[in-house]
């Protein structure tokens, strides 16, 4: 079964649909019991990553996080859900992350003369991954940000983008899975994500 963690912010219902349409049972859920006793579990979120970090510790669910990791069981971080497993934020001031990846938020930079939020469908340039198989090349996925992850480790980014720079868009370390974009608004690419993501061990 997938969990998928409740904390008050993000497209909750879509991300379960798409479990569901590829044949994974998925519940919503903000019980620690029933994410606990989850094989797989997503964090999704939408949204300012403070507001985020708040409501999973009002909520009691950091620790929870931290133990579905110690445990070995996959987890996914999806859009700010990505960004939450990283130190620290710079999203309206300065905010810790989960820090079970080594990295920092930072803003889109303007000076480029990129759209802000980048919204819309872009190339998905990435790494042999379980998570990824079975992927066109070209892979085209759908993002809705304005903060990109700046990782400290190259080694953990298994898939970039090009939105006037290249940037980290999907990463991986041990059962610590990321992505940036929105696998469930992807189409047919995003659900074989999702798919994979499911079938992990």
């Amino acid at each position: 079964m997938v969990a998928i963690i409740d904390y008050g912010m993000g497209n909750l219902r879509s991300v379960q649909k798409a479990f569901e349409y590829v044949g994974c049972q998925a519940v919503v859920t903000h019980d620690p019991r029933v994410i606990l006793n989850a094989s797989h579990v997503v964090l999704p979120g939408v949204g300012a990553f403070g507001d985020a970090i708040g409501n999973l510790e009002r909520a009691g669910l950091i620790d929870t996080i931290y133990r579905v990791v110690e445990s070995g069981r996959p987890l996914l971080g999806i859009c700010l859900g990505l960004q939450l497993l990283f130190e620290r934020s710079y999203e309206g001031g300065a905010f810790k992350g989960l820090a079970l990846l080594p990295g920092e938020v930072k803003r889109l930079p303007e000076e480029l003369n990129i759209k802000i939020p980048h919204m819309g469908w872009n190339e998905l340039k990435y790494k042999e991954s379980p998570v990824f198989e079975g992927l066109n090349d070209p892979c085209f996925v759908y993002f809705v940000h304005s903060y990109y992850v700046e990782a400290k480790v190259h080694q953990y980014v298994i898939g970039t983008t090009f939105y006037g720079i290249d940037i980290a868009v999907a990463v991986n370390k041990d059962n610590i899975y990321g992505l940036q974009f929105h696998p469930e608004k992807s189409g047919v690419e995003g659900l074989k994500m999702l798919r994979n993501f499911a079938r992990l061990k």
